[in-house]
């Protein structure tokens, strides 16, 4: 399955060259807002996207103004991919796929009345496609933080049924005083940058963006893309707790091993395997329970010579789009033949695992590969978990 053209709409910008060079100068889009913000009683530190620069990019684009900002990013993203891949969005083989966390929950009434049906994730969906004039009914995969690795694998299948020639899959969430709230409740949020694999983390970053990958099956429609493919996926679930992953990797262990028969050998007399692996983009929140489960379950799949990075130091972390977000900028890294740094990380953090000792090869600047695969990893509430192998 070829990605054909793609969105990003975040903290670092509205396309996706604007948001791959930030991250290649190491800026970063997350900043301090005062207590007040969002009406929340506590500082905190995120990347919001400009709102206004939303609505004046939105305006170009249609001259509706009775959407939600949720729905105008989207329609936006999806609109800016598709100026570059010029498929038919109203075709009846177009299938929508939509990964949201939280949707339009902003807008329940807390007052005991039936709320919008604006806040119902089915709503949003058909918005989208009837925006787009498709004809089919958009899926909706709303699956925790893997929401957007789950989204490509659905349009993997779809495509694979011969039902489709392409599929749109967009992400999207922004924050609001019921998400941070949460977050603040766990005491999972950094009062600093965050630092993914870090040592001396202490938390998270959250953020808001929208991101967009159109998707075609085999060669179908593919243009200038360099080759790069999603050649395999994995869900796995190790049904731990509610809100902590399981301490050694269980559930992202058994994804990772899923995906690796999937790396085919160069030639017969090729290296091994994992040896065609240029990085694993991890999901590192840098939280301290997250990354070490992390680290974990790349040990025990034997990936822990593999350069690892994370990007929520960038745009911290999207919840639904952070799936998709972070696929395009891996997908872009490996075209250009990089290997993006982890922005904040300094020191390991040595793992005991049968009485011996590992660290990962976490990038602290970025650096050049000619390898030709990478893997993305996402964890998630409900002790979810999902890899995705692309190659180039």
């Amino acid at each position: 399955m070829y990605n054909i053209a793609n969105n990003i709409i975040s903290s670092l910008g509205f396309t996706t060259d604007e948001n791959f060079n930030a991250v290649k100068q190491g800026l970063s889009g997350i900043k301090y807002y005062e207590a007040g913000v969002f009406d929340l009683p506590e500082p905190f530190m995120a990347a919001l996207i400009d709102k206004e620069r939303l609505n004046e990019a939105f305006a170009k684009t249609s001259s509706k103004t009775n959407y939600t900002t949720l729905e105008k990013a989207s329609i936006l993203s999806i609109f800016t991919a598709n100026e570059e891949a010029n498929i038919d969005l109203s075709s009846e083989k177009t299938i929508f796929i939509i990964s949201t966390t939280k949707g339009n929950i902003d807008l329940l009434n807390t007052q005991y009345s039936i709320p919008n049906t604006q806040i119902y994730l089915w709503h949003t969906a058909e918005l989208l496609t009837n925006f787009f004039k498709n004809p089919n009914s958009p899926i909706v995969i709303s699956n925790a933080c893997i929401s957007g690795a789950a989204a490509q694998i659905v349009a993997m299948r779809e495509l694979k049924s011969g039902c489709y020639d392409h599929a749109v899959v967009v992400g999207v969430d922004f924050l609001s005083k019921f998400i941070i709230s949460g977050f603040q409740s766990f005491k999972a949020l950094s009062p600093e940058l965050c630092r993914p694999f870090d040592k001396n983390r202490c938390g998270l970053n959250l953020g808001e963006g929208v991101a967009t990958i159109i998707y075609a099956e085999g060669d179908k429609g593919v243009k200038d893309i360099k080759g790069v493919r999603l050649l395999a996926g994995a869900v796995r679930n190790d049904a731990t707790h509610i809100s902590a992953p399981s301490r050694t990797g269980e559930g992202s262990n058994r994804a990772l091993k899923s995906i690796l028969q999937y790396i085919q050998p160069l030639t017969s007399n090729s290296s091994p395997l994992t040896s065609q692996i240029a990085f694993i983009n991890a999901h590192g929140t840098a939280t301290p329970y997250n990354d070490a489960m992390e680290m974990n379950a790349i040990v025990r799949a034997g990936l822990e010579h593999i350069p690892v990075n994370s990007l929520k130091s960038y745009f911290g972390h999207t919840l639904g789009a952070a799936g998709l977000l972070e696929t395009i900028i891996s997908m872009r890294a490996l075209n250009e033949g990089l290997i993006l740094k982890t922005l904040g990380f300094e020191e390991n953090e040595p793992i005991t695992m049968n009485e011996e000792q590992f660290t990962l090869h976490i990038c602290k600047e970025n650096r050049v590969t000619d390898k030709r695969c990478f893997i993305k990893m996402m964890s998630g509430f409900g002790g979810v978990n999902a890899t995705l192998l692309f190659e180039q």
